[in-house]
Order: C-alpha cells, then sequence, then structure tokens
C-alpha cells in the first residue's frame, strides 16, 4: 500500500514516515502543499495523510482540489489545531477522518487501517487464497499456517497480488506499489522481488505467474 505524507514538520514526518514503512507501508513524503497535489496529480495512493498548515498552499486547498478532480482518495488530516470548527471544516471540504497533535501511534496506525478498508471496500479481516492467507488487521501473510517473513518491498508485492488474485495485474501498477517517488526503479525492477516472494511460495499450491503483456497474476494450483 502507497500512502503520502504532506507533513511541513520535517521531524515529524521522518518519525511517521519510518513507523509506517515498518509496517510494510511504501511511504511518499512530502513538506509542502504544491508538492502534495502534484504528487496527488500524477500518482494513485492508497491514503493521503494531509497537514492542515502546509507552506505555498494549505491543507484545505490541496484537499478541495483533490475532491475537485473527483478523487476519492481517503484523506487522513493531521493537525494540532483541535478546535471543533477546524475540524468540521477539513471534514466538509472532503477529508475522511482527523487526528490531532500529538497523538499516539497505535491510534495513527488504527485509523489508517480503517481507511484502507474503506478505501478498498468492504473486505474480510482473514483473506485465503489456497494454503495462503492474508491478514488485514496485522498487514501478516501465513502458509500453511505458518507466519512468513518478507521484506517491505516483497510484502508490497504478494499484498497487491492476493488483494487481486486470479487476476492479472500490470507490472507498472506493482512498481507504482512497491517503490515511493524517491526510488530510482523500472518495470525491471519489480522482477527481483517477484522471483523472492515466488521462491518464498514453492511447495505450496499457490504461485505467481507471468502472463505476457499482462504482468503477474496469484493463481491457485487446482486453477486451470
Amino acid at each position: 500500500m502507497r500512502i503520502l505524507l504532506a507533513e511541513d514538520n520535517r521531524d515529524l514526518s521522518e518519525w511517521v514516515s519510518r513507523l509506517l514503512r515498518q509496517s510494510n507501508y511504501v511511504v511518499d513524503c512530502v513538506h509542502r502543499g504544491d508538492e502534495a497535489d502534484t504528487a496527488l496529480q500524477s500518482q494513485d495512493y492508497a491514503l493521503l495523510i494531509l497537514d492542515l498548515g502546509l507552506p505555498d498552499l494549505d491543507g484545505i486547498e490541496v484537499l478541495r482540489r483533490l475532491r475537485a478532480r473527483g478523487d476519492a482518495t481517503p484523506v487522513l488530516i493531521l493537525t494540532a489545531n483541535d478546535a471543533v470548527s477546524s475540524r468540521v471544516r477539513g471534514l466538509d471540504s472532503g477529508a475522511d477522518d482527523y487526528l490531532v497533535k500529538p497523538f499516539e501511534v497505535e491510534e495513527l496506525e488504527a485509523r489508517i487501517r480503517a481507511q484502507l478498508r474503506r478505501g478498498r471496500g468492504r473486505i474480510e479481516q482473514i483473506l485465503a487464497y489456497g494454503a495462503l492467507a492474508f491478514d488485514s488487521q496485522s498487514r501478516s501473510f501465513a502458509l500453511n499456517g505458518e507466519n512468513l517473513a518478507f521484506t517491505p518491498r516483497e510484502h508490497a508485492v504478494l499484498e497487491t497480488l492476493i488483494l487481486n488474485a486470479g487476476r492479472p495485474v500490470p507490472k507498472e501498477r506493482l512498481v507504482e506499489n512497491v517503490f515511493g517517488f524517491d526510488d530510482e526503479a523500472g518495470p525491471s525492477a519489480v522482477e527481483v522481488y517477484v522471483h523472492r516472494v515466488r521462491k518464498k511460495l514453492e511447495g505450496s499450491d499457490v504461485g505467481i505467474i507471468t502472463l505476457r503483456g499482462l504482468g503477474y497474476m496469484l493463481r491457485r494450483a487446482d486453477v486451470a
């Protein structure tokens, strides 16, 4: 899952980014409103975490422009302003949730999970495909009941594939979900992580197949 964090406090943004990456999210971080607006027009995100007090273009204007484009990306506002009028203004401008600084990490992560679930539509907590299971609450994988260990990029590959199990996923989409915009990566780079995930699924009834010209697909061995 790729998240855009728009926060002008660099210490806070680095701290939040590090925590989210440890939870296997891909995070792009910007510090100005115009940067956020540009990123949102050039990249699809599963979630926008938005500070209202951004320079050059404030958070409310970033939000208004996002919704004016018909973009339904879930938006979680972070702000130090806990006034009711500020919360109402943010929600009325199109935000989905609101968290006042300072906040507890556990609450931030819970609110992120809630917005990601809503953004994908209704999804069961445990998503099973053959012997492979994905827990959307803990964002962990198990194979034949045994937990699987993945690097963040491997995790992003398999999460994208299991959420689209049985359907082709273009290589370009995997690149978008696996690499942040500060990473130097092209379509060929994702092949390394697909190969690594394949190796970890070996011997099970689930595998990753390559569909020439279409991308990759997670498929059970018992599906023709």
